[in-house]
């Protein structure tokens, strides 16, 4: 083998061993590129859309879908008030066990996550519900790790109720309305308006405590197994497995914040403090 060959070789080498994702990746419009994944901008607003209108569902897996396309197209937010008005549709149950839109292809239950700004975030979505709309958008719930360092930078100020998070109101802002709640990545509102659905379980949680105030005083309800202190559950509940929702909701005001973690809920809870957000 003669110099060249073994230079050339080296460098095909080198260029195998270098983590070619993290310096190629290009994230779509809806989504900020974060280490080596796209975290979607905005929290996760429902869409009803017929899977027959193949041009809007292709939008929205590429991430190229905005509010006018969406309203254009026919299709409806759904769950973006109090629990389930507008309702998930019957075949989309809380379970996740959706059954396809007869003649879709391929077979979509006709639910869809979208990362678009001025929509209400959905909420009184389950764990479940949440996973299956972001796969059927191409996408999938970020993992704890990643939602952590997507929130870096969040502003933890009290809520003023135009600019900054949405921490002490009486319900949810629309998505990308508080231009001071945007984190140094530029995922907007991952502090406040709604607890976000992420991927990972652990044991529910035995009891709250708060963060030290170096890292904001934000609440930690982690642990477990044990009691939430909830009125009513008993120890067939407090087995379940926990589900992380992470950042606080636009009721928790000091509790708020980018290191506030949840496991208290079981996957198959709905609140109207629980939303989600996407990654792929």
């Amino acid at each position: 083998m003669n110099r060249r060959h073994i230079v050339s070789a080296a460098v095909v080498c080198l260029a195998a061993a270098l983590p070619a994702r993290a310096t190629t990746l290009r994230c779509p419009p809806d989504s900020v590129k974060v280490g080596n994944a796209c975290i979607d901008t905005y929290e996760a607003s429902v869409w009803r859309i017929d899977p027959a209108n193949a041009a809007l569902v292709r939008k929205v897996q590429t991430g190229r879908a905005t509010l006018a396309d969406l309203t254009a197209g026919g299709a409806t937010l759904v769950s973006s008030s109090a629990c389930n008005l507008p309702a998930f549709p019957i075949n989309f149950p809380a379970n996740g066990n959706w059954t396809p839109v007869p003649g879709s292809n391929p077979p979509s239950p006709g639910v869809y996550a979208v990362s678009v700004p001025g929509a209400q975030p959905s909420r009184c979505i389950t764990w479940f519900q949440a996973n299956q709309a972001c796969l059927l958008s191409g996408k999938r719930l970020l993992t704890n790790r990643e939602w952590q360092g997507a929130a870096a930078g969040t502003s933890d100020t009290a809520d003023d109720g135009s600019t900054t998070c949405v921490t002490n109101s009486v319900g949810p802002a629309e998505t990308g309305s508080r231009p001071g709640c945007r984190s140094a990545w530029g995922a907007f509102d991952m502090v406040g308006n709604v607890s976000e659905w992420v991927g990972d379980w652990a044991d529910r949680a035995v009891s709250c405590a708060n963060w030290p105030a170096s890292l904001g005083t934000d609440l930690s309800c982690f642990g477990g197994p044990g009691t939430t202190g909830n009125p009513g559950e008993d120890s067939f509940t407090l087995s379940l497995p926990g589900a992380l929702n992470r950042g606080g909701s636009s009721s928790d005001s000091t509790d708020a914040g980018v290191f506030m973690v949840d496991s208290g809920g079981n996957p198959a809870v709905k609140s109207p403090a629980i939303g989600f957000r996407c990654a792929r």
